[in-house]
């Protein structure tokens, strides 16, 4: 054979073969492809399936009425590690912090979570109980209580407490009214002053754990209660009942959780809601105005916020004579880390020190009964108009339920 001939034949081959190759790489890319493909499809059909709880749902069950409660929420322990995630998540919360989220993801990691959980975490330590976060429990205590105060007078309501941050979720918490066959759902946010930071941060998290729920509930947000007769008289009585045991003290102290001013500037109604409560509040004890302030208290960073301070106002109280003040945290619906040490700690040894003798914290409303009453007032209404737009026929209820049922069996 011609030398030609045989690079020829040979140039042939190994086109033939590099075609061959080409041709199973090519059935083996698209297989490899098609499989990609399929178990991404699976991925999401199946995250579809344990996103819809509804799946095995019971149509002969009758629904309930759900009521959300919602509060901050805690750390599972007084530990460095525990409260470092429960600050990431607090403090991560774009309500909370509204800063461009690059630059705060810096700070919040590179310097406040390096060193503010181990402070927070021995602030935690001294208010802890044998029950746990004082927090926790008494929430869980007033979400016992309201339960009861229903179930004596309808049995058609159920009421579960969920934490914006920590356990248990708000996804949690929704998930077990579901499961309960609520079709109807009050929240309400434990906070009797409005703001963007907090209750409006309550709305998205409700929001978001309502992905993928093939049937939504009627929804009803209670956003604010800072001037209810029903509160205002509560806080009142809270009063009264103290100043029965102690003599009324030169002046009672209002003190709110702070805010930064840029955010009332950016049209929060916090403060103004704060000042209502305030002025409702002392009209109600008949209170001068020599004899009570509000102040604002827990700020931090070097950013302003809003005025005047607490731990200043009893600074200088006690530096003008003043020797016997009471103190009381009108928005904080239970008794927690902010009002447990820092008011009745932290601010206790600032106007002790500064010369002041008698520092009295009034409590939170917490889990009494008038509290308790409260709650229910705030949402009776809306339960009540709901019944009256109700109607029921149980009979063609479990006529159609049996005809599912039947359907069902039969594979169609």
């Amino acid at each position: 054979m011609h030398p030609l001939d045989m690079n020829k034949n040979t140039e042939n081959t190994l086109n033939n073969q590099l075609s061959c190759d080409s041709y199973h790489i090519a059935v083996n890319y698209s297989n490899w492809h098609l499989a990609v493909c399929i178990c991404l499809a699976l991925t999401v059909e199946l995250k579809h399936m344990s996103t819809d709880k509804n799946a095995s749902f019971n149509h002969a069950q009758p629904f309930k009425t759900g009521i959300l409660l919602v509060n901050l929420g805690t750390p599972d322990a007084p530990t460095t590690s525990a409260v470092r995630r429960y600050l990431d998540e607090f403090l991560s919360d774009p309500r909370v912090i509204d800063k461009p989220r690059w630059l705060w993801w810096l700070i919040l990691h590179g310097i406040i979570l390096r060193f503010r959980p181990r402070k927070a975490a021995h602030a935690y330590q001294q208010i802890w109980t044998e029950q746990g976060s004082p927090l926790l429990t008494i929430s869980q205590q007033q979400t016992k209580k309201l339960q009861q105060l229903f179930n004596s007078k309808q049995k058609n309501i159920s009421i579960a407490l969920g934490m914006r941050y920590g356990q248990p979720s708000i996804k949690q918490a929704l998930e077990s009214l579901q499961r309960n066959n609520v079709n109807k759902l009050i929240i309400l946010p434990l906070y009797p002053q409005y703001s963007a930071t907090t209750t409006a941060s309550i709305f998205d998290s409700v929001a978001k754990a309502l992905e993928g729920w093939r049937f939504l509930p009627t929804i009803e947000f209670i956003n604010h209660y800072h001037d209810k007769p029903q509160y205002i008289k509560a806080l009142a009585n809270s009063i009264r009942s103290t100043w029965q045991q102690q003599a009324q003290p030169e002046k009672l102290l209002l003190s709110f959780h702070g805010l930064p001013k840029s955010y009332l500037a950016a049209g929060d109604p916090y403060f103004c809601e704060c000042h209502k409560t305030a002025r409702l509040l002392t009209e109600e004890l008949g209170l001068s105005k020599e004899q009570w302030a509000i102040s604002f208290q827990s700020r931090m960073g070097v950013e302003q916020w809003l005025t005047p301070y607490t731990d200043k106002t009893l600074l200088q109280w006690a530096e003008q004579g003043i020797k016997n003040v009471h103190i009381i945290c009108p928005g904080f619906s239970a008794d927690c880390l902010e009002t447990l040490e820092e008011i009745n700690m932290q601010n206790r040894a600032i106007f002790i020190n500064a010369g002041g003798e008698n520092y009295h914290y009034i409590p939170a409303l917490n889990d009494s009964d008038e509290h308790i009453t409260m709650m229910a007032s705030l949402v009776k209404p809306q339960i009540d108009l709901w019944q009256q737009q109700t109607v029921t026929d149980p009979e063609l209820t479990k006529k159609l339920a049996d005809e599912l049922k039947q359907t069902n069996r039969e594979g169609f």
